[in-house]
């Protein structure tokens, strides 16, 4: 499937992604890890949307996401990127360029396996050998649907009220959650989703660029 042009729409999900410059590691020390949480939770106050899954890797960052006003996350990323880049060069007398070029936001479809999108990026940890199980990492939400652990920073999953009845029902059917076949194959797509969400993130991909073109000429 060829690369679609970037778009970042208002009220549509993305798998954001910011990585290291070079692939670098951006958090050294755990103060590293709260200091971007920190900054997390302060420019989204100021710039809201809807944060589901996240993970802080060593040298990168994975959110997913729900935009409320596009041009609102657009500040949103750059403020924090600039923010943490100011507080590393602080500490670490970094010099150069600190981020790897613009982030990353991968489209995703509302489908059944939002959710299961949503663990495959709280098991990073996992498959990078950094923690044998996901619980055991820190800087993820993996807890928040678990165990129940309090997040201000997260909104409920849209798909994870149909995991049972009650809270500690729904953490251990989360718990057990197997990532079916099609996160794997399809997570680093350009457009993340079953065949039919694909296609549907696809045609608003093109009817907002057509769009925008038509008011540009």
């Amino acid at each position: 499937m060829p690369r679609q042009p970037r778009l970042l729409l208002s009220k549509s999900y993305y798998h954001v992604i910011t990585r290291g410059n070079n692939r670098h590691k951006v958090f050294v020390s755990n103060n590293d890890y709260l200091y971007y949480l920190h900054l997390l939770d302060r420019f989204k106050t100021e710039l809201p949307f809807d944060l589901f899954h996240y993970c802080l890797m060593p040298n990168h960052v994975h959110l997913l996401v729900r935009t409320h006003n596009s041009q609102d996350f657009s500040t949103f990323m750059k403020k924090i990127n600039l923010a943490y880049f100011h507080h590393y060069r602080r500490y670490y007398d970094w010099v150069g360029h600190f981020w790897q070029d613009r982030y990353r936001s991968q489209p995703v479809g509302k489908d059944q396996y939002f959710i299961q999108c949503g663990k495959y990026i709280e098991l990073n940890p996992v498959r990078a050998k950094l923690v044998k199980r996901p619980e055991d990492y820190k800087f993820s939400s993996y807890k928040y649907y678990s165990e129940g652990k309090k997040n201000n920073l997260i909104t409920l999953d849209i798909f994870y009220n149909e995991f049972g009845n009650n809270d500690p029902e729904r953490q251990t059917r989360y718990r057990k959650l197997i990532i079916n076949s099609i996160i794997v194959k399809n997570y680093k797509k350009p457009v993340w989703g079953t065949s039919y969400q694909r296609e549907h993130e696809i045609k608003k991909i093109r009817y907002n660029l057509e769009k925008k073109a038509n008011n540009i000429s």
